[in-house]
């Protein structure tokens, strides 16, 4: 019986285009080779399909350089609706046939990728994909929309504000008004950004402009919220198989000892000062707690696929800090590492967000 065919798809055109490329290196390297037939498909910061080079250590994560995908001449050709051919058109106009797709996995993150968007086009192709779909993708995606959405599920999340660009220039003192409101200190943050792109933790006014100018540069629509105080936990969700309910890890927790918070590079390139821990030091209660909350955040987003579920931990109780419906997925990253320390290896992770995509097709 012929493998199934995997396309991995990954880069980007969002800030988080290395990442996504790193994440692909993690993937290339653990996916089952016995199980699935494997096309690398990168997409350049420009946007234009290319067939990638099958090399996991082309994709390493080096702070000194930062992988990416650029044009190789090669381009894509995704099918027509009715048609899985996949095929590629060389330098030199001539078209190749790789093979019969059967799912497509998105390891993208940030916009046109993990907003809905991507998932919207291989929807219209009726291609076969993994992780999450159009709805969930865009409410968590937009921040302003996933904690609206989440409230309304009885789920508690941090004060915040939201803030346009427009307004910001209309009516600052407006802003500086509702910013003081939250207290002191507070998070700014791009509504549509990931890998904390963007985010300031302002702790006092005089603050404000330059955290709000940075966090402008990744998007027009930026959240101001309250700084929780509290432990960092963050829970692993898997879609359901056939027909049993969604599954949540054993919670990780960030520890943050001289970093002020989990900034880009302490996530990605070994900054000092934060550490990932998992599973956490938390009694039972307090796993069942989080692990029971995941599941309701997930499921109060439609979500699908996957999630990260990103927590504080107060004496209050539980606030949802956010979802990530493509969370950072490299080896060491807080995803995969809650499910190795819940009894699934790395490649087995990865199997499962393909069968699960493959079960839904079917």
């Amino acid at each position: 019986m012929d493998k199934p065919v995997v396309a991995v798809l990954f880069g980007g055109r969002s800030s988080e285009h290395s990442i996504s490329s790193a994440t692909a290196g993690g993937v290339l390297r653990a996916i089952n080779r016995d199980r699935y037939s494997v096309i690398p498909v990168g997409i350049t910061r420009d946007g234009v399909f290319v067939l990638e080079d099958d090399d996991p250590d082309k994709f390493a994560l080096d702070a000194e350089r930062l992988p990416e995908v650029v044009d190789n001449g090669t381009r894509v050709l995704w099918p027509e609706v009715g048609d899985r051919e996949l095929r590629v058109r060389r330098p030199d106009g001539s078209v190749d046939e790789l093979g019969t797709l059967d799912v497509v996995l998105p390891i993208l993150h940030g916009v046109h990728g993990e907003d809905g968007t991507i998932q919207g086009y291989f929807d219209t192709l009726e291609i076969p994909y993994a992780g999450g779909g159009v709805l969930d993708s865009a409410l968590c995606m937009d921040k302003h929309f996933m904690k609206i959405v989440l409230q309304a599920a009885g789920v508690a999340v941090a004060p915040w504000v939201t803030v346009t660009k427009a307004r910001w220039a209309a009516d600052a003192a407006g802003v500086r008004a509702d910013a003081a409101a939250l207290g002191e200190p507070i998070f700014v943050k791009p509504a549509r950004a990931g890998s904390s792109v963007g985010v300031s933790k302002v702790h006092e006014p005089a603050e404000l402009d330059e955290a709000l100018a940075l966090a402008f540069a990744e998007d027009d629509k930026v959240l101001i919220e309250s700084a929780i105080v509290g432990r960092e936990v963050e829970v692993a969700v898997l879609e359901g198989r056939n027909g049993d309910g969604t599954r949540a890890s054993l919670p990780g927790e960030i520890v943050l000892t001289t970093r002020e918070f989990y900034d880009f590079e302490g996530k990605y390139l070994g900054g000092d000062g934060a550490e990932v821990v998992c599973p956490a030091e938390l009694t039972d209660a307090e796993i069942a707690a989080i692990q029971e909350l995941g599941i309701r955040a997930f499921e109060a987003v439609d979500g699908r696929g996957l999630a990260r579920v990103d927590f504080f931990l107060t004496s209050e109780g539980l606030f949802v800090n956010e979802l990530n419906t493509m969370p950072g997925f490299t080896p060491i990253s807080m995803f995969p590492k809650c499910w190795l320390a819940s009894g699934m290896t790395y490649p087995e992770l990865i199997s499962e967000l393909v069968d699960i995509a493959l079960e839904r097709a079917a």
